[in-house]
């Protein structure tokens, strides 16, 4: 596996996701929402050329490579009536980007659903397809994630997307079927079954996100925690990506600290995150090492 990070669970500067990489020594990073000294903070793929020009340069010299953008194209903040044109503006300025840093994936999603849809509009098809074909016609990899998009309203709806957008794969978070309902189901819909997910998009799924989380009815959202002890089925999730040779990018998201949006408190921000972001790691890490040694014994046990 290809252990890794979203870039500003680690601080939203650049020096802090670098200062968090180095200290678990790390070599990939998923670059998402970043800031370079002189300029605004925006996603890796919108930051004016200077700033994506230094940001490289740092990321070159502490010998980091970004290994999947994560952009903004379709992404919960854009729905059907957004100008189509801000969507193919995006994706035409990541594909040089990405071969700059010769980064082969970038994650995508697919439009915010209205709150009571529950199919996905052809025109959701067209555009993902088109999108998607945009990347691989310049050798590049498109991911979706199961997020709260049209794509991930259900492992249903997952499989529809892909079938009508060939080419295009998956990026699995293990936490965001917590946070989404399953709109497969009738009315109330419960909250989706992350190994259930899994096991039905696991043959797409070429990038894992790592995330836990609870969710509490009470304040209809969730708490966060480390890998593995949450309901987002991380360690049986991971256990059964090993178990079945899986050996590309796992990025962890931890969403522990909360993010202020005071300028004067940003870099105890970014210190925080950055803190808990290595601790994540690290936890991820033994979780891995602890799974590994299980699939060791029981193939042991099984040859015996």
């Amino acid at each position: 596996m290809k252990l890794m990070g979203i870039g500003d669970e680690a601080g939203v500067r650049i020096e802090s996701q670098i200062a968090a990489l180095r200290e678990l020594n790390w070599n990939y990073l998923e670059p998402r929402t970043v800031q370079v000294a002189g300029h605004p903070k925006g996603n890796f793929h919108d930051i004016p050329d200077p700033a994506f020009d230094a940001a490289v340069v740092q990321l070159e010299a502490a010998g980091i490579q970004p290994y999947c953008f994560g952009s903004t194209i379709m992404n919960w903040a854009k729905t059907l009536d957004t100008p189509y044109d801000i969507t193919l503006a995006e994706v035409r300025r990541a594909i040089p980007r990405m071969k700059r840093v010769g980064a082969r994936y970038i994650r995508i999603m697919s439009f915010k659903p209205g709150d009571d849809e529950y199919k996905i509009p052809t025109k959701v098809f067209e555009r993902v397809r088109e999108v998607t074909q945009m990347f691989l016609d310049e050798g590049l990899q498109p991911v979706h994630e199961n997020c709260m998009n049209y794509g991930g309203m259900s492992w249903q709806h997952a499989l529809e997307l892909l079938d009508k957008c060939p080419g295009l794969q998956w990026v699995f978070d293990t936490g965001n079927p917590i946070l989404n309902p399953d709109r497969s189901k009738a009315k109330p819909w419960p909250r989706q079954d992350p190994w259930e997910f899994w096991e039905h998009i696991r043959d797409h799924v070429v990038h894992i996100h790592v995330k836990d989380a609870t969710w509490v009815p009470e304040r209809n959202d969730a708490t966060y925690h480390w890998p593995g002890e949450g309901q987002g089925r991380v360690r049986d999730i991971l256990k059964d990506a090993l178990a079945r040779g899986y050996n590309a990018g796992v990025s962890i998201e931890p969403h522990m600290v909360a993010v202020f949006h005071d300028p004067s408190a940003a870099a105890a921000q970014d210190e925080a995150l950055r803190r808990n972001f290595v601790e994540y790691g690290r936890r991820l890490e033994n979780l891995i090492a602890e799974l590994r040694c299980e699939l060791r014994q029981q193939t042991h046990s099984v040859s015996s």
